[in-house]
C-alpha cells in the first residue's frame, strides 16, 4: 500500500531518534508535505522593502501554491493567490514591478484590484447575473486570510484554521529581532536579487545541516581548510586581516570550537546554533558604527545587540537566517529530490557601508552557484540522496547527544555537536504533518 493510499502511515517514519528514507526519497511521502506540512506552518514569503510603494509586487511560491506579495492602496501588504479567476491562468509572471492600481489577466483580460477584488470583467452582459453571483469567479482572486508582518518579515499561513503566529514562533523571533536591531535606524532592506541555485537533493537535507556543527571540519576541509593554511603560510602580516580570510577561515574551526558554541531549541521545529560565540563573533569592526548604535539604543543596549553572534537561525520549515551577517536563505522543495535554493542580503539602514560589502562578499563566498564552500555542502546532499537508494538499511540517525527527554520546555539549550534541533524538527514535522487541515483534502 503507498502512502498515497494511506497518508497516516508517513507517521511511522520518524521516531524519537531516526528517520526512514521515504522521508527524503519518496514523491508521494513529498507530496504529503506539500498537502499538509507546508499549508499548516508559517511560511516566509518576502520582505516589505521589496515592495515600498503602493501596487510594487514580488512574486513566490508557497510550497507548490504560486502568490503574489502587494503593497495595496491603503499601504498593507496582501498575498494572493497567482492565479485568475476566470480560467485559472497565472496571473503575473515576472518576480517583481509595479502594477499600478490593478492587476490584469492576460488571457481574458479580468482585471483586480490588488487586493484581489474583482474589478472589470469584459463584456460583463454576456454572462447571466444570477450565474455569475454565484461563481467562484466573482470572489475574484484568492487573498490569504492568514498573513502576519513581523518587522517587515512577511510570513503566511495558507490553512484557514491552525497554530497563530505568536504560538507558532514564540521566543524564536528574537532572532530576527536582533538582525533587524543591528541597524541604527531599526530596518532592513534587502539588496538586489537573491542567488539561486539548484540541489538534487531533499529539502530536508539542507535545513537539517544548517544546524549540524559537525560537519565544518570534515566537509570544508579542502576549501576553508586550503584558506587557513595559506593564511597561515602568510604570517607575519602586518596588515587588516582580509574579508576573505574573516569569512571563509571559521569554517575550518575543530570539533571543540563548534561544540562550545551551543545550541538553543524552541518548539516547533525552530532553533539556532550560535548560544555563546559563533563564526561570526571576531569580525572586524566597522568604523564609526558603535557610535552610531550607541547613539541609537544606549551604550548598554548597544553592546548586547552586537554581542549576540548567533551562526544560524532555523524557522522551521524551510528558511535560515544569519543576524550578524545579515543574509537569508530560503529552501524551497520542488520534488523529493530537488530543491531551489535562494541567498538574500539586507542592508542595515543608517550603518556604515562596510557591512554590506562584508554581507556581500560573504553571500558570494558561500552561498553563490560557484562558492568553494557551499559546493562542498552540496556534493555530500546529492551523496546522500543517491545513498539513501539502497535497501540494506532503510533508515537515517540522528541520535548524538541525545540522553534525556527533549522538546517539553519552550526552549531548551545544549551542547553545539548534538543533534537535538535535527530531532526538534521532526517533532514538528509529525505534528504538522499530522494536523488535521479541511482545506487539503483528505486528512492524515
Amino acid at each position: 500500500m503507498s502512502y498515497k493510499e494511506n497518508p497516516a502511515s508517513v507517521l511511522d517514519l520518524v521516531t524519537e531518534d531516526e528517520a526512514h528514507r521515504d522521508v527524503y526519497i519518496d514523491q508521494d511521502v513529498y507530496q504529503l508535505e506539500i498537502k499538509h506540512l507546508f499549508r499548516n506552518t508559517w511560511i516566509y514569503v518576502g520582505h516589505a522593502s521589496q515592495i515600498p510603494k503602493k501596487g510594487d509586487f514580488f512574486t513566490t511560491t508557497i510550497g507548490d501554491q504560486p502568490v503574489i506579495m502587494v503593497k495595496h492602496s491603503d499601504d498593507t501588504v496582501k498575498v494572493l493567490e497567482n492565479r485568475c479567476a476566470h480560467k485559472g491562468t497565472k496571473l503575473v509572471t515576472e518576480t517583481h514591478g509595479n502594477t499600478g492600481k490593478t492587476f490584469q489577466c492576460p488571457y481574458h483580460a479580468w482585471t483586480y484590484r490588488t487586493d484581489g477584488s474583482l474589478l472589470g470583467i469584459p463584456v460583463k452582459n454576456e454572462y447571466k447575473p444570477a450565474n455569475l453571483e454565484r461563481s467562484c469567479a466573482q470572489k475574484g482572486l484568492t487573498a490569504l486570510t492568514n498573513v502576519h508582518v513581523y518587522r517587515d518579515f512577511v510570513f503566511a499561513r495558507l490553512s484557514e484554521n491552525g497554530i497563530s503566529f505568536e504560538d507558532y514562533f514564540g521566543d524564536a523571533l528574537s532572532s530576527i529581532d536582533n538582525m533587524v536591531d543591528r541597524s541604527p535606524e531599526g530596518r532592513l532592506e534587502i539588496v538586489g536579487n537573491p542567488l539561486r541555485y539548484m540541489n538534487h537533493c531533499n529539502w530536508k537535507m539542507l535545513v537539517e545541516n544548517q544546524t549540524d556543527s559537525f560537519h565544518p571540519m570534515i566537509v570544508h576541509f579542502s576549501s576553508a581548510g586550503t584558506v587557513k593554511r595559506m593564511w597561515e603560510e602568510m604570517q607575519p602580516y602586518a596588515g587588516p586581516t582580509p574579508m576573505v580570510v574573516e569569512c571563509i577561515v571559521p569554517f575550518a574551526q575543530d570539533y571543540d570550537f563548534y561544540k562550545g558554541m551551543g545550541i538553543r531549541i524552541w518548539k516547533n521545529g525552530h532553533g539556532h546554533t550560535g548560544v555563546n560565540f559563533s563564526i561570526h563573533s571576531d569580525y572586524t569592526e566597522a568604523s564609526g558604527y558603535f557610535e552610531l548604535m550607541i547613539k541609537a539604543y544606549g551604550e548598554t543596549r548597544a553592546k548586547a545587540i552586537l554581542d549576540e553572534n548567533r551562526h544560524n537561525t532555523i524557522y522551521f520549515p524551510n528558511i535560515m537566517v544569519k543576524g550578524p551577517i545579515q543574509t537569508l536563505r530560503v529552501f524551497k522543495p520542488l520534488a523529493a529530490d530537488r530543491t531551489l535554493v535562494e541567498s538574500w542580503i539586507f542592508r542595515l539602514v543608517g550603518a556604515p557601508d562596510m557591512l554590506l560589502e562584508r554581507t556581500a562578499m560573504y553571500n558570494r563566498l558561500i552561498n553563490a552557484p560557484t562558492s568553494i564552500v557551499g559546493h562542498d555542502d552540496t556534493e555530500v546532499y546529492e551523496r546522500a540522496q543517491e545513498g539513501l537508494k539502497c535497501h540494506g538499511n532503510k533508515w537515517m540517525n540522528f541520535q548524538r547527544e541525545f540522553f534525556e527527554p527533549e522538546g517539553n520546555s519552550p526552549v531548551e539549550e545544549y551542547s553545539g555537536h548534538t543533534e537535538a534541533q535535527m530531532r526538534n524538527q521532526f517533532r514538528a514535522w509529525k505534528t504538522f504533518m499530522h494536523t488535521v487541515n479541511p482545506d487539503a483534502g483528505a486528512d492524515l
